[in-house]
């Protein structure tokens, strides 16, 4: 949804109501595929919530190898597993972890996510608020 529509607010309360450390990041076309995967291993570990804002500015290269990363993340949850092999790493895996994404669509500058990483997430949209 639009800027303004409480998506990231609406995600750090609900990771509040349900005792979750939700971290927000706001995200650039500087951020690479190295930092998300050290972003990922360190939340994966404490089983915190990772909130990446306006994530379609991201670059479309980097966003193929999130993809990746978040698929081998899901899969070893699914699986129910305390370690997994992560990107040639094997760390340990907290099951409270959670991803979510914000985007603010129609701006300049902004990525259209690619199918196998919109298959990853269930979409939510949000509309401005009528106060009247």
């Amino acid at each position: 949804g639009p800027a303004g529509t409480g998506k990231t607010e609406t995600t750090k309360d609900l990771g509040k109501a349900l005792g979750r450390q939700c971290v927000v990041f706001n995200c650039g076309e500087n951020l690479d595929a190295a930092f998300m995967r050290k972003f990922f291993k360190g939340l994966a570990q404490c089983g915190a919530w990772a909130c990446f804002d306006e994530f379609n500015r991201i670059e479309l290269d980097v966003l193929s190898v999130i993809a990746q990363q978040v698929i081998c993340i899901q899969q070893a949850l699914r699986a129910g597993v305390p370690d997994f092999d992560f990107e040639g790493k094997t760390i340990r895996l907290v099951h409270t972890f959670g991803v979510f994404i914000t985007m603010n669509p129609g701006y300049a500058g902004r990525s259209e996510l690619p199918d196998n990483l919109k298959a990853l997430f269930r979409p939510i949209s949000m509309m401005v608020p009528d106060y009247a």
